[in-house]
């Protein structure tokens, strides 16, 4: 198994096209052709998780972080990131992160802490726009159940929760060929009257290429009239952040010590009480003081996040109970999700790579300590 089949997976779970357009994400270190030894799943690419990797003959390190954020000008030892790529390289190590494309993912960062926490009834928090595409095409009325099956098994026609959804439109298309064509039906130079069907679907962008190949496979004309626009309608599985309910509403004090233990922190971080119970809860993994204005519009009770300012605890305003749970403790279950995913994906998709050689970083690289 080669480390491209490796992305391709992780891919599934979420796709690189929805990650943030400040972000570094992909294969940042190696090579994408080289053979799978072993892969360590871990939060940080630092030196201690490169040695690690080195260790336990891991040559692919799959990391939630890049480590290479913004660009490398030198390689020269100086800084921390420097010296991971350096040894990296040395030891024919690939670093690959997922990063915002896991934080937008519905299976993603935030999924995992609505399962620590409970949480039911989960929607997205800040849905991402202009994710979903439509494609129109025109197809012969006695070819239209295969084309539309075709585009139904490329992943074409999931809305929510439901699957195979299209319309389609009765009408007459028209068409002469010139002498370089070659018709499937009518002749060459003549113009020709055809009982068509007009099918509309919908789909995720990642999702386009796959798509337009089924649906030229399945196509019966020469040339295959098609058009494809992006809508604008929010995609209610993809985006950052989710909100979703306790089972029983808890006190705030109660609550307070309910994730401090849940989500393993010696520290948490909040606004005012506001002596009200707390039901509905809105969860961002990472650094989430931007969508404080979110969860209130969602209704929120609680935000529970990271990296909040001395300011953004006044942005509260007596309407929700913010909740600072730190970074790394907002974070830290996103390898086992990783590891879990890709332990999975071995045992089905690749038994020459055994997945006992899907391994978790022992390295704690949490940088800041409590006292």
């Amino acid at each position: 198994m080669k480390i491209k089949h490796v992305i391709s997976l992780l891919e599934e779970l979420a796709p690189l096209s929805y990650s943030e357009s400040f972000d570094n994400t992909g294969l940042l270190v190696g090579d994408a052709n080289a053979a799978v030894s072993g892969i360590l799943v871990t939060l940080d690419t630092l030196e201690d998780v490169v040695d690690e990797a080195i260790e336990k003959n891991c040559n692919l390190i799959v990391s939630f972080h890049p480590i290479v954020f913004s660009g490398l000008k030198k390689l020269t030892g100086k800084t921390y990131v420097e010296r991971v790529v350096q040894k990296a390289i040395k030891n024919d190590i690939a670093i690959f992160s997922n990063h915002t494309a896991l934080d937008n993912s519905w299976n993603g960062v935030n999924a995992m802490i609505c399962e620590k926490l409970g949480l039911q009834n989960r929607k997205i928090l800040i849905p991402q726009s202009e994710t979903i595409k439509k494609l129109i095409t025109f197809v012969p009325s006695k070819d239209a159940e295969n084309v539309r099956n075709a585009l139904f098994s490329a992943g074409a026609g999931t809305i929510g929760n439901y699957e195979n959804c299209s319309f389609n439109i009765k009408g007459n298309g028209s068409f002469k060929g010139n002498e370089a064509a070659n018709p499937m039906i009518g002749k060459k130079g003549e113009i020709h009257f055809e009982e068509e069907i007009q099918i509309g679907v919908t789909f995720e962008k990642h999702l386009q290429n796959e798509i337009l190949k089924s649906l030229f496979i399945a196509h019966p004309y020469e040339e295959v009239a098609y058009e494809i626009t992006t809508l604008e309608n929010l995609n209610q599985h993809l985006g950052m952040g989710m909100i979703g309910e306790l089972k029983t509403p808890m006190d705030e004090t109660e609550f307070l010590h309910f994730i401090k233990t849940t989500m393993k922190t010696d520290c948490v971080r909040y606004s005012p009480l506001l002596k009200k119970p707390i039901k509905r809860v809105a969860v961002l993994g990472g650094s989430g003081s931007f969508a404080i204005p979110n969860a209130k519009s969602a209704g929120a009770d609680v935000f529970i996040s990271a990296d909040f300012k001395y300011h953004d605890f006044f942005k509260a305003e007596n309407t929700l109970l913010l909740a600072d749970i730190g970074h790394y403790e907002s974070e830290q279950f996103t390898k086992d999700l990783l590891h879990s995913f890709l332990k999975k994906k071995m045992t089905n998709f690749a038994p020459s790579l055994s997945a006992s050689r899907v391994l978790l970083s022992q390295i704690n690289t949490n940088p800041i300590s409590y006292l």
